[in-house]
């Protein structure tokens, strides 16, 4: 949203090794830079054209449209023609041209990237068997389910991970037979032993000696598993009961239009039909349908005690969404930093959810596109907005994650798969002969920001759990560690009907990718058990360490300020918004913690040191409502908050330590 317009050619300064992004600098110093692939699309001149490789004459106006919603406002008028046109050619090139894999600026990085990061970086990354097998413990899930090595070197299925988790008694035949389509694989157990799966359907178009042999190997795979430990199973073609990835990419579309706004013109003139055209994008209401599935899958594995299988033609996709929703939900160890970074890892990138062309980071086909780990982290952030003291993470850590999906230096969010991965990687490396990459993980916060920035992450207000007394931890050993808020409701129980229904060929037709209908009912269940479990849930207190269920009712969906208006002044709240009883609560929680030193000082005891640092927000009436990236002004552009990885661009002073023109931030920090 800024507006930046300067007279002579020294403005513009380069675009390094033709393929990282737009620098702005003036006299040697640098204001702030665009990784092109963070350029969504660009125009020119008054009737904002679109920019193209077609063009009669260089632009003398030129508009950015960025994927984090920043926009930028450039005057060529006083720029020589040649750079004018290294420029524009710079920008059609890299944002818009059809690139190959190996040509992404993240393989140069990685071939060069420096050995100084943090390295302490704790998050499980799911690439070893023993991290599946610690996962297993870690939520009772060993006595059903093992983990497999079947797929080392890839002999299974180039679209599964090396390592995953199938129930016990699946033999390494059975995963062999299709590829790993019609195999249950196992996402995570609930406290009470119910678990959740998902599978990748066969595909729909096939002949029917093909569609008998699948028919008859599922009917195998019932067979096999339908005895005890398992009990009653539950599926969710979420291919019907949830929009298709068209659909959320149309709606997201139509949504970020509402945010991309260059001036305050088009800003005022949208405010007078906000809701309407809020409402008409369709954006928060499949955000709220997603939550409702989520919610659904919950009430099956929490009040019915019964195990979950999502199916989707990949399961890369919106099974990626819900297991993870549903995670967020009951398992409070994923409402940590390190635990949703695990949770992440495990269900997205080892899960092979294909961010390549999600992303679309190569440019080649808008079909692919579609913006569901965004998705994921907009349901998220309803949560986090709800229920505040139960994560340990804030939105800020959400904000910034969102725009590391398109920073070129992390390989995180850069492929379709592990085997993708691992072949470029071995491939590239066995052509020129070079030394092993060095890819860097999103996870590694001090590649991107220095400590008093990454201090914005951490939620100072978290509940932690507190630690059982001595007493009790031998007996806390045979029940599950999360004390679960739900009340205490009187539910039938299950006949014992095996791992699946007896409804089996309705089943077979439902995994062959034939949309039979949405979630299944038992013929025992109410209808309008949702509406009871959910209501029941939210009439009792809340407990930040059990389950927690969103408010998907009327208004409680509401837009992620943070995320889509912070480079809009106008919609900005100066010493208002959430951001000014923060401030309040940090003074207090700073006076707490200066008597507890004073206290400990008395009776010569060492202060802890195992507490977050805490960032100070003094003088909260000279602060917007979106702080830390809200620019005061249009034309201030040093958010509290770096916007970018290059912090050796300059000193080592980063934008955090450095005074604002119109805040004094060293009050602030």
């Amino acid at each position: 949203g800024q507006r930046v317009e300067y007279p002579d050619d020294n403005w513009f300064s380069q675009i390094l090794n033709g393929q990282v992004g737009i620098i702005l600098s003036i006299d040697g110093t640098v204001l702030f830079d665009i990784f092109l692939s963070l350029v969504d699309f660009a125009v020119y001149d008054e009737k904002k054209k679109l920019l193209t490789g077609q063009l009669r004459k260089y632009p003398e106006k030129l508009i950015i449209y960025c994927k984090d919603l920043r926009v930028f406002n450039f005057c060529l008028r006083y720029t020589k023609e040649e750079e004018v046109k290294r420029i524009v050619s710079g920008i059609i090139h890299h944002s818009q041209t059809p690139k190959l894999l190996k040509r992404l600026f993240l393989f140069s990085y990685a071939s060069a990237a420096p050995n100084n990061t943090d390295g302490r970086n704790q998050t499980v990354m799911f690439d070893t068997l023993e991290d599946w097998r610690d996962e297993l413990e870690r939520t009772k899930g060993n006595v059903q389910y093992k983990a497999v090595s079947t797929n080392e070197g890839y002999k299974v299925s180039e679209k599964l991970p090396l390592y995953f988790v199938v129930p016990i008694c699946v033999s390494e035949e059975s995963i062999l037979k299709y590829e790993g389509r019609g195999i249950p694989i196992w996402c995570w157990s609930c406290h009470n032993g119910a678990a959740l799966l998902k599978m990748s359907a066969f595909p729909k178009e096939q002949d029917d000696s093909t569609s008998q042999m699948q028919k008859a190997f599922l009917d195998g795979i019932y067979r096999t598993i339908r005895k005890p430990p398992y009990e009653l199973l539950k599926t969710d073609d979420l291919s019907s009961s949830l929009p298709s990835l068209q659909e959320i990419q149309t709606a997201y579309t139509r949504f970020k239009q509402l945010f991309l706004i260059d001036n305050s013109t088009d800003f005022w003139a949208t405010d007078v039909k906000w809701f309407s055209l809020l409402e008409s994008t369709n954006w928060l209401e499949i955000i709220r349908r997603v939550l409702k599935k989520a919610i659904e899958v919950v009430e099956c594995l929490e009040r019915q005690h019964t195990n979950v299988l999502l199916i989707e033609e990949t399961a890369t996709d919106l099974c990626c969404v819900i297991s993870s929703l549903v995670q967020v939900m009951m398992d409070s160890y994923s409402r940590t930093k390190l635990g949703f970074q695990s949770l992440i890892q495990k269900e997205w990138v080892i899960g092979g959810h294909g961010f390549l062309d999600r992303c679309n980071h190569l440019h080649k086909s808008d079909k692919e596109e579609a913006p569901v780990f965004l998705l994921l982290l907009n349901c998220v952030w309803q949560l986090v907005q709800q229920y505040p003291s139960a994560f340990e993470f804030t939105e800020t850590y959400l904000t910034v994650l969102s725009d590391s999906l398109y920073v070129p230096i992390f390989s995180t969010f850069f492929f379709n798969s592990q085997h993708q991965k691992d072949t470029t990687t071995t491939g590239e490396i066995l052509k020129t002969q070079s030394s092993p990459f060095r890819f860097l993980t999103v996870w590694d916060w001090s590649v991107q920001f220095d400590l008093k920035a990454q201090a914005f992450l951490n939620n100072p207000l978290y509940a932690e759990k507190p630690k059982p007394e001595k007493s009790q931890r031998k007996t806390a050993r045979f029940k599950h560690q999360r004390q679960l808020s739900l009340p205490l409701t009187q539910t039938k129980s299950s006949p014992k009907r095996g791992f699946f229904r007896e409804e089996t060929d309705h089943l077979i037709k439902n995994i062959l990718g034939k949309r039979i209908g949405k979630f299944i009912n038992s013929s025992d269940e109410p209808p309008n058990s949702f509406r009871e479990f959910y209501d029941s849930w939210h009439s009792k207190p809340v407990d930040y360490h059990g389950l927690l269920l969103p408010r998907i009712d009327g208004p409680e969906i509401k837009v992620w300020a943070q995320r889509y208006l912070r480079w809009i002044p106008e919609a900005q709240l100066h010493g208002g918004g959430t951001i000014a009883t923060a401030a309040k609560i940090l003074d207090l929680m700073e006076e707490v913690q200066n008597l507890q030193v004073k206290m400990d000082e008395e009776h010569s005891q060492a202060v802890s040191g195992d507490t977050h640092a805490v960032p100070m927000l003094r003088n909260s009436a000279r602060l917007s409502s979106l702080f830390p990236f809200a620019l005061l002004q249009r034309q201030s552009i040093k958010p509290a908050l770096p916007t970018s990885t290059w912090k050796d661009l300059e000193d080592e002073d980063d934008l955090v330590k450095r005074d604002d023109e119109f805040v004094d931030l060293s009050d602030m920090l």
